[in-house]
């Protein structure tokens, strides 16, 4: 695989956890026990730490993309194996 290849791959992996990490650690205002500012959303976070989540995603996107790497060396999941789980109709 080119380097260009794995790199493309590993950003649709890190887009990818953006979603999967943003959800967790989050804490509302209400939790926090602060007062909300006016027209602030419930749902929205007291704290926005972008750094802290980049680093998270990044170490999500990692392990992910050294999994994927790893099977792409190795074959440890391949097509016939899959066409083997899910017949097709």
């Amino acid at each position: 695989m080119k380097w260009t290849s794995a790199l493309a791959i590993y950003f649709l992996f890190w887009s990818l956890s953006v979603f999967l990490v943003l959800p967790f650690g989050v804490r509302t205002t209400d939790e926090a026990g602060a007062a909300r500012v006016p027209g602030q959303a419930e749902s929205a976070p007291h704290e926005f730490r972008p750094g802290r989540i980049a680093l998270r995603v990044t170490v999500v996107a990692t392990v992910l993309f050294l999994l994927f790497q790893l099977n792409y060396i190795y074959g440890w999941i391949t097509p016939q194996i899959i066409d083997r789980l899910i017949p097709a109709e």
